[in-house]
């Protein structure tokens, strides 16, 4: 299908999110700590100024910064928007944690009001990296929280741990309430808004449009990216297997790639383009970020596909879905030689991307 690439904005700090508002209007995060407002077609608000106001403090460190940004189903009369960000611990600053907040957002006068922090990744860690952060409200109206394992050697291993935030998927209500239906660990200190647990650094999430079934993608170390099918209770073995080699070796990571009560990724990279991977060579990574399913008609060829930003890839990925099979991949826009953080499907039909720089663009799809 031939499709065009129409850039409708520059000029985002590192951004990180879009979200749209129900009137068309969209959302965009930036890393350093800005929420921007801007019209349907991408231009600014308010002939510019387009900034909202009344963020709570937000840890600009390293990976860490404000992230995701998700409008509650209900947005139309409670007027809610949910972000996720690191948050510095208020009593060793050299900690840090992602946390989650709820806030009333006026767009006429770009304001936040009525903030409420509902939920915090605790234990915080001495680490600048790792902090996960997609949000995704599943068909009851509760939350999906992906959180990172925070990199460090000395954490990663938490991601087995349930009494610990490191690695899981979370799922709360939207004051903060585990959610009804939660796994039971049967593990005394579990943290009760666990959903799944062993995943790396969950940088994409989107819910199926036909089961309603949470995917996230997630970052191997180099190579082992994965996409994997959410569900409940469930472990992903980071790090005890995993298709990724450890930073500058070619050491396998962990105890292999499978073991008895852990799930495999429904598909996984080893090479930064996609090839096969060549036994007792480097593998790479794409880094992913921002997934969502196509469910539209503005792209037909493209309907039922599940896209994936790559970052150090430099691409958007299309898998081809047989129910929950992966059956093809296809790598776009690599000559483009862009990083793609987010990408989303518009009520327009169209597919937009975010790219990740210091000069990032709002880009959109159309056939």
């Amino acid at each position: 299908m031939n499709v065009k690439v129409v850039e409708l904005a520059s000029g985002f700090a590192n951004p990180w999110s879009l979200a749209f508002l129900p009137d068309g209007k969209l959302l965009v995060t930036q890393r350093s700590g800005q929420l921007r407002l801007r019209n349907a077609d991408g231009t600014p608000v308010n002939g510019g100024a387009d900034q909202v106001s009344g963020l709570p403090a937000v840890e600009v460190v390293g990976q860490g910064g404000l992230l995701d940004v998700a409008v509650d189903p209900a947005f139309a009369t409670n007027r809610r928007i949910y972000f996720s960000y690191a948050e510095r611990d208020g009593t060793d600053a050299s900690f840090n944690g992602t946390a989650v907040a709820r806030a009333e957002l006026d767009t006429a006068n770009r304001s936040l009001s009525n903030l409420v922090v509902i939920f915090r990744q605790l234990p915080k860690a001495q680490s600048s990296a790792h902090f996960g952060s997609r949000l995704v409200f599943d068909r009851s109206g509760h939350l999906f929280i992906t959180l990172g394992e925070r990199l460090n050697n000395d954490q990663r291993g938490f991601s087995q741990d349930l009494t610990r935030g490191h690695g899981k998927v979370m799922r709360i209500s939207t004051d903060g309430a585990p959610a009804p239906g939660n796994p039971n660990f049967g593990v005394g200190g579990a943290q009760p808004q666990i959903w799944s647990y062993g995943h790396r650094n969950a940088q994409g999430a989107a819910l199926h449009p036909t089961t309603g079934e949470l995917w996230v993608n997630e970052h191997g170390p180099q190579g082992g990216d994965e996409v994997n099918l959410a569900l409940p209770g469930r472990n992903y073995g980071w790090p005890i297997i995993s298709y990724g080699q450890e930073y500058g070796t070619l050491t396998q990571v962990g105890e292999g790639t499978a073991k008895a009560g852990m799930e495999q990724p429904l598909s996984y990279w080893e090479k930064i383009d996609g090839s096969a991977w060549t036994p007792g060579t480097q593998k790479a990574s794409i880094a992913p970020s921002g997934m969502a399913f196509y469910s539209g008609d503005a792209l037909p060829d493209w309907k039922g596909s599940l896209f994936v930003g790559a970052l150090a890839g430099t691409a958007l990925w299309r898998l081809t879905l047989s129910g929950n099979t992966v059956t093809a991949r296809e790598r776009l826009l690599a000559d483009r030689g862009e990083r793609i953080r987010d990408v989303r499907q518009g009520p327009d039909g169209w597919l937009y991307l975010l790219t990740d720089s210091s000069n990032g663009k709002l880009l959109r799809l159309e056939r």
